[in-house]
């Protein structure tokens, strides 16, 4: 009668390293190459009103880049009296998660970034549509389009991504994204 060995600790252990030690070099050659471009945070954006484009890494290493930054707030700058404000770094994050679920690299086509309050104030007495609060003059509120995605296409996926509010402005050809509270309209 043949004893049947039962594997203990120390069997498995073994065994365990000895596969270890096989796939070691398999790892190696399967190591991914360099990172998609979205893993290096870039964004296009072309401003309609300035005719200004721009393409920027605004976060290399996990580190804010700040001179793409101030590229950013610049080009998305209150086009109509050249104030510049600080443009919420989250909001190039949503912005980087839209493109990446549209499978797009083209650039941003922007309506409006950044808006003084003075421009806000205008604005609001020409139509409805306009907030007295709206986080435009905070930085934190842009109106876009993607000239290879369909409008109803962008609005869907800025929803699904959940991170702020989302308008949809069919009539003027743009969808509204912010990195406030969840919201549509």
């Amino acid at each position: 009668m043949s004893r049947t060995r039962r594997p203990n600790r120390r069997h498995f252990l073994t065994s365990l390293a000895g596969g270890l030690a096989l796939a070691r070099p398999l790892a190696a050659a399967v190591r991914p190459g360099p990172l998609p471009t979205s893993a290096l945070r870039t964004l296009g954006f072309r401003h309609l009103h300035t005719g200004e484009s721009l393409r920027v890494e605004y976060e290399r290493g996990g580190k804010l880049a700040p001179e793409a930054l101030d590229a950013v707030n610049r080009l998305l700058r209150d086009f109509r009296t050249g104030d510049i404000h600080p443009i919420d770094p989250r909001l190039l994050d949503v912005l980087r998660a839209v493109a990446d679920r549209l499978d797009t690299r083209r650039p941003f086509e922007v309506i409006s970034g950044y808006r003084s309050p003075t421009t806000n104030a205008a604005l609001r007495r020409r139509s409805e549509n306009v907030a007295a609060r709206s986080l435009h003059m905070v930085g934190q509120a842009i109106d876009i389009r993607l000239g290879d995605v369909d409008l109803p296409r962008l609005r869907a996926v800025a929803l699904d991504l959940g991170r702020g509010g989302v308008g949809y402005y069919p009539a003027s050809n743009f969808v509204h994204v912010d990195t406030g509270r969840v919201r549509r309209w």
